[in-house]
């Protein structure tokens, strides 16, 4: 479709105050997030299936089996990439990728595509295929364009329904029989997948799923003290098992109780404004595909410290801290998506663009 854009797109260092939401993030710094997405979406090899064989008749590219997300790399990285997509679109619509966004929106979600999707997710034994984190960035595709006030947003949100409620299906039967949280700063994490099925829970207004997503945290992490926070990262973490849980904690506590729970929780937090807390990480290989999880765990952790403070009082006196660890792993999260190598390259930029328009610090109702 398009060639991958490489070195030439090093992301802008962005200027910013430490203990304010405003960011140079505009219309010229969003196209070369979208360019990298555009680069790929369609990019069918290499590819990286997670896919069970019952017989010779389940051999097939992945442009039959999963139609609509079936570049990227691997599955999951297509969803977001076509949330990343519907993301900028939305927030710069009359940007110059624009068109070719909206173009390579069209071409994947069609309606016969994604009803091979749905057909696909229910196949015989695919009941844990992309569960949670592919499942719970297909919910935050589709409440992006539910909120989307488009009408080709509106049509894509039309053809996914059939995929949409198999996914929420398929999570619906899971969570009540999960009966531990996974722990681990991979794709296998609960708190995280919690959190983005929590917040398309509450934009689509499924009471049903807010309160069973709500329940299975606060099962899950309501009692948890002194978090090992010095045994992170591992070396192949693109999520921080840690700060993940407080992140899904402050959606579903009330202020004052969280602020009591982070306390209890992540006592290592100082009052200090500095960064030595956390230090940022640095992956020894970038071309590697596991170990460049690393440069995305940056770009999380941000996120998540962000998320942490969009709720504390504001004098509550962890902030500065926060806020430091925060702008530092920003700072080494977006200098890092340069899309140098199509390990990193297919998936980073879904993680900047959540970061950088606050994706998950929104209003909602608890």
């Amino acid at each position: 479709m398009k060639v991958l854009i490489c070195a030439l797109l090093v992301f802008p260092v962005i200027s910013v105050a430490a203990e304010t939401s405003a960011r140079k993030f505009d219309a010229a710094a969003a196209d070369r997030f979208a360019q990298l997405a555009l680069a790929c979406v369609h990019k069918e090899y290499p590819n990286k299936i997670s896919h069970v064989l019952n017989s010779d008749a389940d051999v097939a590219p992945p442009r039959e089996l999963t139609p609509a997300f079936c570049g990227c790399y691997d599955w999951h990285s297509s969803v977001h990439g076509h949330w990343l997509l519907v993301r900028l679109v939305r927030t710069f619509p009359d940007a110059p990728f624009a068109a070719s966004a909206r173009e390579a929106l069209r071409e994947s979600l069609t309606t016969e595509h994604l009803q091979q999707e749905a057909t696909y997710l229910r196949g015989t034994g695919r009941a844990t295929f992309e569960r949670p984190y592919g499942l719970a960035w297909l919910l935050q595709l589709c409440a992006e364009l539910r909120e989307w006030d488009d009408p080709q947003a509106r049509e894509m949100s039309e053809h996914l329904r059939p995929l949409e409620q198999a996914a929420v299906e398929r999570l619906k039967t899971w969570l009540p029989k999960l009966s531990h949280p996974v722990r681990i700063g991979e794709h296998d994490q609960t708190a995280f997948g919690l959190g983005l099925m929590l917040d398309y829970a509450r934009t689509v207004g499924d009471e049903s799923f807010a309160k069973l997503a709500s329940d299975s945290a606060r099962k899950f992490f309501l009692a948890d003290k002194n978090c090992p926070l010095a045994y992170e990262p591992s070396g192949e973490d693109f999520l921080s098992p840690s700060l993940g849980e407080a992140d899904v904690m402050r959606r579903v506590l009330a202020p004052k109780e969280f602020a009591k729970w982070l306390q209890e929780f992540m006592p290592q937090i100082p009052t200090k404004a500095n960064a030595d807390w956390l230090p940022v990480v640095v992956s020894p290989d970038p071309s590697d595909p596991k170990l460049a999880h690393l440069e995305g765990l940056n770009l999380s952790r941000a996120w998540m410290l962000e998320g942490i403070m969009s709720i504390l009082p504001a004098d509550d006196p962890r902030r500065p801290a926060l806020a430091a660890a925060a702008e530092a792993h920003r700072r080494a999260g977006l200098a890092a998506v340069t899309g140098a190598h199509y390990e990193g390259g297919h998936w980073l930029g879904s993680f900047a663009v959540y970061l950088t328009t606050q994706r998950g610090i929104q209003p909602t109702k608890r």
